[in-house]
């Protein structure tokens, strides 16, 4: 396949079978979030503080949970995603919980085309940026949905993460670290919930941290922070240790597991 369009074809496809299987998930715990419980971790928690009165929009939000946390918190939200399963799950989660959220369903290169207000912030999380295969038009994209004085602010994977292949419940090295060629994997389970059998079939880029600050440079955005954590709020990798702050861990811990990232788009000159 070599039109990025068919990547999306088969990730959209995968991307909705996840919906209902996720929803029932211990990881997602759809009932304690029902009653109130946030979804989103400490490193977000942090950065955005304060988000009551502010327009926000989450970019690739999966069935919303995210989304209707920071609705919670009292900000005025629009999340956006390539499923529709996980947008109509979304709209519905959002009535039931009585919530003032809009979703779109269109792939979040497209954002602009679905979505014309701008937004005070602008936000994305794990697991997101390995479903494009470039960066550049989705940054181009975030500038154009901010207000001037506007946050994006990303919460991510670490890309040395990727350059291992886990689907042998193992941690081979495989993958270069900037590859630009599409890797493919085809596997049953997911993350959410590995005893599925359900067959996930996946395109997916590795991006350096270089890419990701110099596309959002090259977009107009000014870069406020770079942090990069030893930890995971996700078990999600194999053979990690829960620590006493609830994040996880490696055993042999060598490298970072994610990294956080907050820009703002200032006035021109």
């Amino acid at each position: 396949m070599k039109d990025d369009t068919n990547y999306f074809d088969v990730n959209k496809a995968t991307w909705n079978k996840k919906v209902a299987i996720h929803a029932q998930s211990d990881m997602y715990n759809m009932n304690a979030f029902k009653k109130g419980k946030t979804s989103l971790m400490p490193y977000e928690l942090k950065a955005l503080d304060n988000v009551k009165d502010k327009s926000l929009l989450h970019l690739q939000c999966h069935f919303g949970q995210d989304t209707l946390s920071w609705s919670r918190k009292g900000a005025t939200c629009v999340g956006v995603d390539l499923s529709d399963e996980g947008i109509t799950l979304a709209r519905q989660l959002n009535e039931e919980l009585n919530l003032d959220a809009d979703f779109v369903c269109c792939n979040v290169l497209d954002t602009s085309k679905y979505v014309s207000k701008t937004f005070d912030i602008v936000y994305t999380s794990y697991g997101v940026i390995g479903w494009l295969p470039d960066l550049k038009p989705w940054a181009k994209m975030i500038t154009e949905r901010l207000n001037v004085g506007g946050i994006f602010y990303i919460v991510e994977f670490h890309p040395i993460l990727w350059m291992f292949d886990y689907v042998d419940g193992e941690s081979k090295m495989k993958y270069h670290y900037n590859r630009k060629e599409a890797i493919y994997e085809e596997y049953e389970g997911t993350y959410a919930d590995q005893s599925s059998k359900m067959v996930s079939k996946e395109y997916g880029w590795n991006h350096g941290l270089s890419e990701v600050v110099n596309a959002l440079i090259e977009a107009g955005l000014q870069i406020e922070y770079l942090n990069e954590y030893d930890e995971s709020p996700y078990d999600v990798f194999p053979d990690l240790i829960k620590t006493e702050s609830g994040m996880y861990k490696m055993k042999n811990q060598l490298y970072p597991m994610i990294f956080e990232l907050k820009a703002t788009k200032k006035k021109p000159l």
